[in-house]
């Protein structure tokens, strides 16, 4: 019962997802693809695996620990906290510190946790910036004056 109704909730809100995308306005200068086709792939994704669920439940699945569940929680928490941190912190001082934070629910290792945090921080930014010219803060503005 609860792969349904996981099912269900999935495929109701991929399809609510894929119809929002189908309201997206095209710009007049825009890719040949249009701002509609990324959102329209994710959605079909998400409709299929809602389906999947839907007709082919497993017969008794394996719930997660407390545990595992309480640590999902504090990194839905940690992610929340990056989504409102990168405007106010710039890049590279949330991606770290978010990045360490996930990679120490991972394996507690307080330092490579750290290193892993600089490394991704420097590294996406790097990629985001130059490679895919995205325009990102590396530092809050209050930093750089």
């Amino acid at each position: 019962m609860s792969d349904r109704l996981t099912g269900l909730i999935t495929f109701v809100v991929a399809l609510a997802f894929f119809v929002s995308a189908t309201q997206l306005d095209t710009p007049f200068f825009a890719d040949p693809l249009g701002p509609k086709a990324f959102p329209m792939m994710i959605s079909s994704v998400g409709i299929i695996s809602g389906m999947v669920l839907i007709l082919q439940p497993e017969k008794e699945p394996n719930w997660p620990r407390i545990g595992t569940t309480w640590r999902l929680l504090l990194a839905t928490f940690i992610l929340v906290f990056y989504a409102y941190a990168l405007k106010p912190l710039g890049f590279l001082i949330s991606t770290a510190v978010v990045a360490a934070a996930l990679s120490y629910q991972i394996r507690q290792l307080p330092l490579q946790a750290t290193l892993i945090g600089f490394g991704l921080s420097i590294g996406l930014f790097l990629i985001f910036k130059f490679a895919l010219g995205l325009s990102l803060f590396a530092f809050p503005r209050w930093i750089l004056g």
